[in-house]
């Protein structure tokens, strides 16, 4: 097989196995795997042994015939012979300055690896990704609020900027956007984690300065091309605020919608960052207060917040540390 220049042949073997390469849905009926089938393969080749990359070598067939391979080898082997599809994708990418790294690679962001078998195999992205590992404040909430919940979310990821800390979000309608707007107006830095349309909002006019400046990246752990589904939008949310020191959530729908949804797992299940809650009241809050969120102390200047930001006791560590090639 002919390996794609600058792209490990761990995250080669990563994006042949995972990933549709510019296939339109529904034109191809092979479908590639899973996270969850990519995970149980990937650690079938780390338990005797074996890295991806492996399964490009010549002596491939070792890992294919072995008799307790979790994956169908006939499926594997039509997915690993799409070589030449990978390259026309690489090259697709790369037209639209974007990147690609499996989390073998060094460019994977540590602060992922913490979500253990629920991290991505795969992130794409685009901008400066130095940003992905300095944390910050992830800035959260439903698409639908009124005009002072924006303007108070604008006015938070100001402070963020004034702060010289970075705004994560999620680049959805609604608060999403308003934060990364109002961090980017103020001159401060933005990562984007995205649940679709990667290479689009790269493309978008708005964002190709603060590309080049550094001081916006994007992330996604879907294809580029990937239009919205309510399930990857629901899967990404673990995603920020693993990327973040603390997060805020501005508002919320009580049990439903991806805010709630997002916060609920954070404090049930990963316990990766503080999570504050904009107010005290509101079922919704109320709600996440019992489950150990904290009111936002309504920081007013930049020592305040970046101490806000400091690293703080959670209420316990994952239950599961990522060991995968870490």
């Amino acid at each position: 097989m002919t390996l794609t220049a600058d792209i490990s042949p761990d995250t080669q073997a990563a994006l042949l196995l995972t990933a549709p390469l510019l296939a339109k849905h529904g034109d191809d009926a092979l479908q590639p795997l899973q996270p969850g089938e990519y995970w149980r393969f990937a650690s079938f080749l780390q338990e005797n042994g074996w890295e991806p990359a492996d399964v490009l070598a010549k002596d491939a067939e070792d890992v294919l015939r072995h008799d307790r391979l979790p994956i169908g080898a006939d499926r594997l082997r039509l997915l690993l012979g799409r070589g030449f599809r990978l390259s026309q994708a690489v090259e697709h990418w790369r037209s639209r300055a974007l990147w690609v790294a499996s989390i073998t690679d060094d460019a994977y962001p540590p602060r992922l690896r913490r979500l253990a078998k629920h991290a991505p195999p795969l992130i794409y992205g685009c901008g400066d990704a130095t940003l992905l590992n300095e944390g910050g404040l992830a800035v959260v909430g439903s698409r639908n609020v009124d005009d002072n919940a924006l303007r108070y979310t604008e006015s938070i990821a100001e402070l963020v900027a004034r702060s010289k800390r970075a705004v994560i979000s999620g680049g959805a309608r609604g608060v999403d956007q308003a934060a990364m707007r109002g961090a980017l107006e103020a001159g401060g830095r933005v990562l984007g984690v995205l649940a679709n349309d990667l290479q689009r909002a790269a493309m978008r006019t708005e964002h190709r300065d603060v590309l080049l400046d550094g001081r916006l990246a994007l992330i996604s752990p879907y294809d580029p091309a990937a239009g919205f589904n309510v399930g990857n939008a629901m899967r990404r949310n673990k995603m920020i605020y693993a990327m973040a020191d603390a997060a805020l959530v501005v508002s919320s729908d009580f049990q439903q919608g991806g805010t709630w949804a997002g916060a609920v797992e954070q404090l049930d299940k990963f316990r990766l960052a503080p999570v504050y809650v904009r107010g005290a009241t509101g079922k919704a809050f109320e709600s996440l207060i019992a489950k150990g969120a904290r009111p936002w102390p309504g920081p007013e200047s930049p020592e305040a917040l970046r101490e806000t930001l400091a690293p703080h006791p959670t209420p316990q560590e994952p239950s599961a540390q990522a060991s995968f090639w870490l």
